[in-house]
This record gives C-alpha cells, sequence and structure tokens, in this order.
C-alpha cells in the first residue's frame, strides 16, 4: 500500500531535521559549508630507548655514506681488488659504480679529509654530511683542515655548514697566508687544474710565464696564454737554457696550431703541450717540422 502524498513529504522533512547522520561524528547545519567535522585525535607514540638508538644510528648511516663509499674506494684501489676484470682502477670504477675517475677521487680524498677531521679533539659531533662540503679542504694540511671546518661550523651558526662557506673559509685563509710570488718570467712551469673549472682541459700542459702578478702568473701554452693562481701552478725548475728551450718550442707549437690544421694534428700538438721533459725526441722533431712545412705564409 502506497503512503500518501503528504505523509511522504513529512518524513523527508523529520529527517532532515536530524543533526546528525546515524554512526557519524558530521554535524549537520542549514549551511553545508559550515558543517562541523570531529576528527578523533590519534595518540602518537614516543620513540622507545632502542628506537631513539636506531634512528641515530642509520641517520648516520645515512651521513656518512660519502665516507664509507671513499674508504671502499681506496682499500679496492690500493689491494688491487679490480684486477680480475679490469686492467685499471679508473676502468673498474666506470663499469661497476658509474664513477669517472674524478669522481672516484674525489670521494677517496674526503674520506682522508674526514679520517683527519675525527683526530682533533675540538671536533666531535659537527662533522661533514656530503663529500661536496669538504672539497675544498683536500689540498691543505691537516691543521688547516682541522682549523677552516671549525671556523666554517661556527659560521654556519654551529650546524654543518655548506660547501660554499667552507670554500669562503678556506680563501680567507689562502689570502691571509699567501707566499710572495717567486716565479719569474721565462720560466716552465706546469697546470694543476683540479678543482678548477676555468682550467678544465688544461690540466698537465706546460707554460711559459710571460707575466708575473700579485696572485697568479699569466702563462702562454701550446694553444694561447691563460691567467693562473699561484696554487694551480708547479714549475718544473728547468735549468735558463732548458726554460729557453722551451719557449722555442713553445712558439713553433702555437703558430702550427694557429694554422687551423686537422684535429689530428691540433691531438699530436696537444700530446707535445703536455711534455713532462725539456726536449722533443728526433720523431716528435721530424713530426712538428712536416707540420711546420705545410704552413702556408
Amino acid at each position: 500500500m502506497n503512503t500518501p502524498r503528504h505523509k511522504r513529504k513529512q518524513a523527508t522533512s523529520a529527517a532532515s531535521s536530524n543533526p546528525k547522520l546515524p554512526n557519524s561524528d558530521i554535524t549537520l547545519s542549514e549551511d553545508p559549508a559550515s558543517a562541523i567535522v570531529d576528527v578523533p585525535a590519534v595518540e602518537v607514540p614516543e620513540l622507545t630507548a632502542q628506537e631513539q638508538s636506531d634512528r641515530l644510528h642509520l641517520e648516520r648511516k645515512v651521513e656518512r655514506a660519502f665516507f664509507e663509499a671513499g674508504k671502499a674506494l681506496a682499500e679496492l684501489r690500493d689491494r688491487k681488488l679490480y684486477r680480475s676484470t679490469h686492467s685499471s682502477f679508473e676502468e673498474y670504477c666506470k663499469d661497476r659504480f658509474g664513477y669517472n675517475r674524478s669522481r672516484s677521487y674525489q670521494l677517496i680524498d674526503a674520506a682522508i679529509v674526514v679520517d683527519n677531521l675525527h683526530k682533533c679533539p675540538q671536533i666531535v659531533d659537527i662533522l661533514p654530511t656530503a663529500e661536496g662540503q669538504v672539497r675544498p679542504l683536500t689540498k691543505l694540511k691537516i691543521e688547516q683542515q682541522q682549523e677552516v671546518w671549525q671556523a666554517a661550523v661556527e659560521e654556519a651558526g654551529g650546524k654543518v655548514p655548506t660547501g660554499r662557506i667552507v670554500k669562503d673559509v678556506v680563501q680567507q685563509i689562502i689570502q691571509r697566508t699567501q707566499v710572495p710570488n717567486t716565479y719569474q718570467i721565462g720560466e716552465v712551469c706546469q697546470i694543476l687544474a683540479k678543482d678548477n673549472p676555468e682550467l678544465r682541459g688544461k690540466a698537465g700542459c706546460w707554460g711559459i710565464v710571460n707575466h708575473v702578478g700579485e696572485f697568479s702568473c699569466t702563462v702562454k701554452t701550446w694553444n694561447g696564454g691563460y691567467t693562473v693562481g699561484l696554487q694551480h701552478l708547479k714549475s718544473y725548475n728547468y735549468l735558463p737554457a732548458e726554460c729557453e728551450q722551451m719557449r722555442v718550442i713553445c712558439d713553433r707549437i702555437n703558430r702550427v696550431y694557429s694554422s687551423a690544421l686537422e684535429e689530428s694534428v691540433q691531438k699530436f700538438l696537444e700530446m707535445l703541450g703536455k711534455l713532462n721533459r725539456a726536449y722533443l725526441t728526433d720523431l716528435e722533431e721530424k713530426l712538428l717540422s712536416v707540420l711546420e712545412s705545410e704552413i702556408k705564409d
């Protein structure tokens, strides 16, 4: 039997006047936007002593990941544990970990720095958490590494400093302890390009000093001139006669390079530009002479 029309409306009206839906914490109102939702509070249990210990242990493992990687790479290299599958450590790191030579040695050098920081009794809790934070320290002496790290932590407000802060502190110390520039015009030096992207591709090249500044020298290499900081130069300590001989060789190589010959020729000239001896072999002299004869004046 169907319910009369007017009774059905009354039932609907009675239901809508109910302030709450059954089995719900939602209180209805005339304006749905102002409905009140009661969310029961969820109590989060405190960490137990064991859980706190586990958390700290795991956090330390994450922070020391680069350190452990560097230590492991150093042992793999020193014990030659790659020798059954690879002829060189560099090839092994590339195939096994996807690290190029530079990255592998960055991690190894960083691990050495962290070990040095551990030796300082004043450095207890605040230690590096990333390789980039210690990269600027790798060329410093142990005492300087410790001094810089402590100063960088202070600069960072007692927290682990960023790599930029560490680099700035290193630069301040270098400027404070800068030794006089003793290089002389005509001296033959090797370029050390590590950690200097502006010298990319020039690592190992030799050059002739043609200008001496307060903190840098301008050197002429096989393919041009570059201004290089003192920390990126190393003298070959050649005799004056050897320096003059290298100057002549440098001019000859530069003249051939400037003639824009084939790329294979430039590779040969680049090889000559990285010689660590003050002379050319007979074959090198013959090849350079042939190239010089090809240049159209």
